[in-house]
């Protein structure tokens, strides 16, 4: 992707050199060199943050064809907050394993086909050392809002869209959401600052 951009912004370069004469009193010759550069880039679907692990920009939507279920969705996830910068639930309880809450917040389309069911139990955090924090699957009460649905039916051409809470250790910071459907392969986006 940077080679794209980069090779982009080449193709956009243009420059100018006007040579101006000097008067006749001995001063060297000036000149001026005009450079414009446009540079347009915005993460497209599928936009990759490491190529080779195929770990997607936070943002990027990613497209998901199942042709033989007539299902077509799109997933995103959009941002990571550590800790969660809207009002505070209680702190999470000893055995959730975290000490501050962290938010996703997520969006699931359903292009077209049948309705889709959508839920948080899906989504996770994944962190360097290999471990991972699922979601707590709390909702209602003090969690973050919006909060992404839990057991959702979702209509064809609609979205579902909101926040999920993570107890998460405020010692260190996760370096990928995950997306895991049971029985289809993972769907991450790198989490930036980890």
């Amino acid at each position: 992707m940077h080679a794209r951009r980069a090779a982009c912004a080449a193709a956009l370069i243009a420059a100018t050199a006007t040579a101006t004469a000097c008067n006749s009193s001995g001063e060297p010759k000036t000149i001026r060199v005009t450079v414009t550069q446009t540079v347009t880039s915005s993460p497209g679907t599928n936009a990759a943050a490491d190529a080779d692990s195929g770990v997607l920009e936070m943002g990027a939507k990613k497209t998901i064809d199942d042709d033989a279920n007539d299902v077509h969705i799109t997933v995103q996830a959009i941002e990571y907050q550590q800790p969660y910068k809207g009002p505070q639930p209680q702190k999470p309880e000893d055995f959730q394993g975290g000490d501050i809450w962290a938010a996703a917040s997520v969006k699931v389309c359903n292009v077209s086909g049948p309705n889709i069911n959508v839920s948080q139990t899906p989504w996770s955090l994944a962190y360097s050392d290999g471990t991972s924090i699922e979601s707590t699957g709390l909702s209602g009460g003090d969690m973050p809002k919006p909060e992404f649905p839990m057991d959702k039916p979702v209509k064809s051409g609609r979205c579902a869209a909101g926040l999920i809470s993570y107890p998460v250790p405020s010692g260190k910071k996760p370096e990928r959401i995950v997306y895991a459907p049971d029985g289809a392969d993972p769907i991450e986006w790198a989490i930036s600052g980890s």
